[in-house]
């Protein structure tokens, strides 16, 4: 089962990305994990350039990677509450691609925060943002790492042991999840 990973930080020290990397070693045996295609330089989205020039070849690479493959894994912050703006901005890029490449597509959804939250309100969000795109989001159990600056060190690796267990079944559960769903 090949799953890809959007991480949506930027941040070179990303408590997120620190969780994206951490997943090939808590993953059951037969997963392999993909990095999404780039998309920090999407251009805003804007209908009106959309209709001038089309898609741009950036976001087609992003939309082939989420149908090539069996589920897709967000592992995101949470900024202002919500879905950080660059994620954002490149869901509604792809949520304008012909064949909606997030539809019926496994989703988990993951956030780190260093707030006791975890990025709960984002996750929300991302939800609601999912159902749009008739993706299939997987429930539980959920991953909201709340104070993720005590369970990840100065080197960027999720040290913490109750949370790496956690985030393990988690994705053996996905595993199950995304092979009936069929994405």
């Amino acid at each position: 089962m090949n799953l890809l990973v959007i991480c949506g930080s930027f941040r070179k020290g990303s408590y997120n990305k620190a969780i994206a990397r951490a997943l090939p070693a808590l993953a059951p045996a037969g997963i392999t994990f993909t990095d999404a295609p780039p998309f920090e330089d999407f251009p805003l989205y804007n209908a009106d350039k959309h209709e001038a020039g089309g898609i741009p070849a950036q976001v087609t690479k992003l939309s082939d990677a989420i149908r090539a493959a069996d589920g897709v894994v967000i592992v995101t912050p949470e900024y202002n509450y919500s879905v950080p703006g660059g994620l954002k901005n490149a869901i509604d890029w792809v949520s304008r691609i012909k064949d909606q490449p997030f539809g019926g597509k496994p989703i988990s959804i993951m956030s780190a925060s260093m707030g006791p939250l975890g990025g709960g309100r984002m996750q929300y969000h991302m939800r609601t943002i999912m159902v749009f795109l008739n993706a299939h989001v997987f429930n539980t159990p959920e991953i909201f790492v709340g104070a993720a600056q005590n369970k990840i060190d100065d080197k960027g690796e999720l040290t913490d042991g109750a949370t790496r267990e956690f985030i393990g079944k988690h994705l053996t559960a996905f595993e199950k999840f995304a092979k009936k769903i069929g994405g």
